[in-house]
């Protein structure tokens, strides 16, 4: 989950707080400071071309301008953060018709970055990519990075650990065929130190019933007819 929050004071004039929640927790932080803020208004190429105007609900691209993005951590937070909060609904394919804006980030050394949002023009290339033109539409703004706070190990780990992962099984297989196989461990068997019993019903049932058959023909030859 995202959360913002702006304050302004002296000590923080036009304060901007980006965070990300995760289980009900505080996943990270970043406060950065927003200056030389330029309205969609106060654009001129926004108020007399109403076509170049983002339509509502597409996705923009990012362009991050600057090797400060990988190598200061303030600002490659920062960018994560952006991605993050502008990512949306995820997608598999993209129509070309609602790509028609793109944030541009620089990165000012040490900790700032100039964001500016323009539209896209698509114009003709002789070819069957078309040409991309950028319009600043506006808003526009710096993004001075003041204080960020990462988020803690054990909290970081938790989160990234991805669903559906099962604890492996010792000696189980799932196969498409037959389905869900496993394999059992069983001693090797002394044949020749094996006992057998006596005890059997069945063995029992058998000696009975030969027992009456034996005093049975005896009787016969005792008393024959």
């Amino acid at each position: 989950m995202f959360l913002q929050y702006g304050s302004h004071s002296k000590e923080r004039p036009n304060n901007l707080v980006l965070g990300r929640t995760y289980d009900h927790h505080i996943y990270d932080l970043v406060e950065v400071g927003v200056e030389n803020y330029k309205s969609i208004e106060s654009i001129e190429s926004y108020a007399y071309d109403k076509k170049l105007a983002p339509k509502l609900g597409t996705k923009p691209f990012f362009a991050f301008i600057g090797e400060h993005f990988e190598s200061v951590d303030e600002l490659k937070h920062l960018k994560e953060m952006l991605l993050d909060h502008f990512k949306g609904e995820v997608v598999e394919n993209l129509n070309l018709a609602g790509v028609d804006r793109i944030f541009v980030c620089t990165a000012i050394p040490p900790t700032t970055v100039y964001m500016m949002h323009c539209a896209l023009r698509l114009k003709r290339s002789g070819t069957s990519i078309p040409r991309m033109e950028l319009v600043e539409v506006g808003p526009s703004m710096d993004l001075v990075v003041r204080r960020h706070q990462r988020p803690s190990e054990s909290l970081q780990k938790e989160a990234m650990k991805a669903p559906g992962h099962a604890k492996k099984v010792k000696n189980v297989t799932n196969n498409p065929i037959d389905g869900k196989e496993g394999r059992i461990y069983i001693p090797d068997q002394e044949v020749s130190k094996l006992t057998l019993t006596s005890d059997i019903k069945g063995l029992k049932r058998e000696r009975r019933e030969a027992k009456k058959n034996k005093e049975h023909s005896k009787k016969q030859k005792v008393n024959p007819e």
